[in-house]
């Protein structure tokens, strides 16, 4: 599938069901270094069920959620629902349909790697305060630090339909330059983790935009290959997934500084969000 704002569209109850949290010491940190305050507004672009955007407004942050995708953003809707500071927009990361200037961070979780960046950093620029932030995050999956998560790794590479093409691994310190500038980001990570049992390991690999799903010619050979590595790896019926969530972030001016040195010629555009 082409259109990345529909490769959810029927993954919704598993994505819901397995796919991780973040800690709340990514919290911690996005509150000291981007200068958060209770009258804070954030943009969750990408929300998605709202993994993210719950954790931001347990901490009484107004958050904007943007996300393309109809039935993420209806799960992410329900999950939400109870929290006034919560607010659901339809838009992409590219035109969020957010006023401008009216954004203190910007927060992409399991997100960025989609995005069209040059158009992301535009839009960007264009909603943040020129004081504000923006954050990507990731769980990443470790892959090589136990043999269920090598084998599990295996399995991805033999029987995803575009796991290497899409797998955001491809974005690390030196992308990241690309997005922010030289010297315009700094990174923090943290360890995660998630422990399954078969039901949860199964959800939890359905839930990923490249597992064939059923009809599929590789789907039931990919479950079949799954149980055979959960029975070799369990332990008292169990496997633990391990992660680093890691959060590159970055300044509004790091990123206008970027767009101006591509073309001098926008300068005057820079930062009229603040109007």
């Amino acid at each position: 599938m082409h259109d990345s704002t529909k490769r959810f569209s029927s993954r919704v109850d598993n994505y819901i069901k397995y796919r991780p949290s973040y800690p709340q010491a990514l919290i911690d940190l996005l509150a000291a270094e981007c200068g958060l305050s209770s009258d804070s507004t954030i943009a969750d672009i990408g929300s998605g069920t709202g993994i993210l955007a719950e954790l931001l407004l347990q901490r009484g942050y107004q958050v904007l959620g943007v996300e393309p995708n109809a039935e993420m953003r209806a799960a992410g809707e329900r999950l939400l629902e109870a929290y006034p500071g919560f607010m659901s927009f339809e838009g992409t990361a590219e035109e969020t349909s957010l006023p401008s200037g009216s954004i203190d961070l910007i927060t992409a979780g399991q997100a960025f790697h989609w995005f069209d960046h040059e158009r992301f950093r535009a839009e960007a620029v264009r909603i943040l305060k020129p004081s504000g932030w923006i954050a990507l995050i990731w769980n990443d999956r470790r892959t090589d630090t136990s043999p269920f998560l090598r084998a599990y790794e295996q399995l991805l590479i033999t029987h995803g339909t575009d796991y290497e093409a899409i797998n955001h691994k491809q974005f690390d310190d030196e992308s990241m330059k690309g997005f922010f500038g030289a010297g315009g980001f700094r990174k923090a990570s943290f360890p995660n983790n998630q422990t399954f049992d078969f039901e949860g390991v199964k959800g939890r690999l359905l839930s990923s935009s490249y597992a064939p799903e059923a009809g599929h010619p590789s789907h039931q050979p990919m479950l079949d290959e799954l149980q055979t590595i959960f029975d070799q790896h369990q332990t008292h019926g169990q496997v633990v997934f391990e992660y680093d969530t890691i959060v590159y972030y970055g300044s509004a001016s790091a990123l206008a500084a970027v767009i101006a040195e591509a073309d001098p010629g926008l300068d005057l555009l820079l930062g009229s969000g603040a109007e």
